[in-house]
């Protein structure tokens, strides 16, 4: 409450660091309390609409994190598979009984906590002069939910897991820090959309039969019919899960509309990428850049953003626009004589149940063949070719 009275007192440049105490403390409910009271006498204070928009963001994924602990979340094989469950939570010794329910009300609980995020960051315009510096590495989360964000908490070590190949670690986390302005605002809000995407993807869909199967691969306690599962089985075992996991990956449509949702969500990635774009060519400072321009040197250490890149992303942008509005067809590698592709946009708008092996074997695409324009290949290859052969890496950053 003091830091509240005292930030109040203080002039709107003053208070970009008013969530930053509370975020390093992992004090995000009481950062939340302080900002939305702070944003309520300065109502048109860009900084502190980013700063709530902020702490909307890292408190949906603490309560992700927090329900995978409570139902005991742990390596596994497949987790590269399902970045919901990718989360870098530590064991609990003693978890809850994970249901398929559960783990389904947990990534609505996230999704709600995107969209919330996502509505007040659009509030803010790309005209806007916001600025928040906020060191990223000293950012707290109570990820098991036991009250207290603790050394082994910081949001580094979520970006590291979700990001293998990051330099980021014990010794230098702490120095890694960005500036944000209304650059970072479009591609949070992007982010937040892509997000969203993938979970009403997830949510579409009915998992019950591969949860009651193979849910012991991600949870140490399951809800199933097969007790056996929870025992050790050594090497044979192992290897007979992971056969059935592959094998049970048909899921029936238990949701369709919300894969429309995933689509509208994309093109909306799409478009927020093209705006932060504009924003970061615009820019004419240059100071800690979480995205940098090809002008501007970026916080992330050995990376570099070239002109061709630039332009190279904005294809991509194009290139995948057109496929998700079904004005370009994806390429379909059992092609007949008659040359058709995938209507990739009919799959989300007229889905049906799914099954991953007879969609590698091309049957399940049947629905949604047509003749039409086709994305080319080499388009794919040059795109890759100007990012140094590393696209997947830098899309997963640029969004």
């Amino acid at each position: 409450m003091v830091l509240t009275t005292l930030a109040l007192l203080l002039p709107a440049r003053a208070q970009e660091r008013l969530l930053e105490p509370y975020l390093e403390k992992g004090q995000l409910a009481a950062g939340r309390v302080a900002v939305e009271q702070a944003l309520q006498q300065q109502p048109g204070s860009d900084e502190l609409r980013l700063q709530l928009a902020l702490v909307q963001f890292f408190g949906a994924v603490e309560k992700l994190s927090q329900g995978m602990y409570r139902y005991g979340l742990h390596d596994s094989i497949f987790q590269e598979m399902i970045p919901f469950l990718r989360l870098p939570v530590k064991l609990n010794p003693n978890p809850e009984v994970a249901s398929n329910l559960a783990i389904r009300q947990l990534l609505q609980q996230f999704l709600q906590g995107l969209a919330e995020t996502s509505k007040t960051l659009a509030l803010i315009s790309d005209q806007s002069a916001v600025q928040v510096p906020l060191r990223l590495g000293r950012v707290r989360l109570d990820m098991d939910g036991d009250g207290s964000a603790s050394s082994g908490e910081e949001l580094w070590r979520v970006w590291a897991s979700l990001n293998p190949g990051t330099s980021l670690n014990q010794e230098n986390a702490g120095r890694f820090g960005v500036h944000l302005d209304v650059a970072d605002v479009r591609w949070l809000e992007g982010y937040c959309s892509l997000l969203s995407a993938l979970g009403e993807t997830g949510l579409a869909y009915d998992t019950s039969r591969l949860f009651a199967h193979c849910g012991h691969l991600f949870f140490s306690r399951t809800d199933t019919p097969y007790a056996f599962l929870r025992t050790r089985s050594g090497e044979m075992g192992e290897i007979m899960d992971a056969v059935t996991f592959l094998h049970l990956l048909n899921f029936p449509l238990l949701e369709g509309p919300r894969l429309e949702v995933a689509r509208q969500h994309l093109l909306r990635v799409i478009s927020l990428s093209r705006r932060n774009w504009n924003c970061i060519l615009a820019e004419s400072d240059d100071r800690y850049e979480w995205i940098p321009s090809p002008k501007q040197r970026g916080v992330v250490p050995n990376t570099r953003v070239t002109p061709e890149m630039v332009t190279s992303w904005r294809a991509f942008l194009d290139e995948s626009e057109a496929i998700l509005q079904g004005r370009l067809l994806v390429p379909f590698w059992r092609s007949d004589e008659r040359g058709r592709g995938v209507n990739l946009s009919k799959a989300f708008s007229q889905p049906q149940d799914f099954d991953a092996i007879l969609w590698l074997q091309g049957t399940a695409a049947t629905p949604y063949l047509e003749e039409g324009p086709i994305t080319s290949v080499d388009f794919w290859r040059r795109l890759n070719s100007a990012f140094r052969g590393n696209f997947l890496g830098f899309a997963l950053w640029f969004n």
